[in-house]
């Protein structure tokens, strides 16, 4: 299964595609992307050969690996990226937005499309999130989308979590509260 593309009031969540790599390359380039995650940024090279091992899709068939870039519509341009791996009923999700579009609402605006496309699927009941626990502005898109932080820690971040009643419908998810 490949990512689908979704829509937010402003953005376009485009399937990442390794033509994307020239643009994203200059929309990570600000080192401060990196402070919460380590790394560096990368050049367009080093994008293509990682956006071509993300789309070939996971070696394990029980996980899916979908990514997508987030185009602004009303100049076209691309603004950062979210992403989700999906085991079973639970995907795990990330998001960055480039440093000239930060302060806009665009990565609340990208994570809560994200989780509600995700949890508009059949499968997918739990979304989580791992979060630097100094990263404030990342902590307030994770709740800006439904996530609530759970006394829970993987590699030194903070889990957040959103769950759903296992009797909800696609696309009329209900909350359970569940944290």
């Amino acid at each position: 299964m490949q990512a689908e593309p979704f829509s937010t009031a402003r953005l376009d969540a485009l399937p990442l595609d390794v033509a994307h790599a020239d643009e994203m390359a200059a929309v990570l380039l600000d080192p401060a992307l990196h402070t919460w995650t380590g790394g560096a940024p990368e050049d367009a090279d080093t994008l293509r050969a990682r956006y071509a091992r993300w789309s070939a899709g996971s070696p394990d068939p029980a996980e899916l690996w979908w990514n997508w870039v987030l185009r602004v519509r009303t100049d076209g341009c691309l603004a950062g990226y979210v992403q989700a791996t999906v085991r079973g009923e639970r995907a795990e999700v990330a998001w960055v937005v480039g440093a000239r579009w930060q302060g806009r609402g665009y990565a609340k605006e990208a994570a809560d499309g994200l989780v509600r496309h995700l949890l508009g699927r059949a499968a997918v009941r739990t979304v989580v999130a791992h979060i630097h626990p100094g990263h404030a502005a990342s902590a307030a898109v994770a709740s800006a989308a439904g996530l609530r932080q759970v006394d829970e820690w993987q590699d030194g971040e903070v889990r957040w979590l959103r769950d759903v009643a296992p009797e909800a419908a696609p696309g009329r998810a209900a909350d359970t509260g569940r944290v």
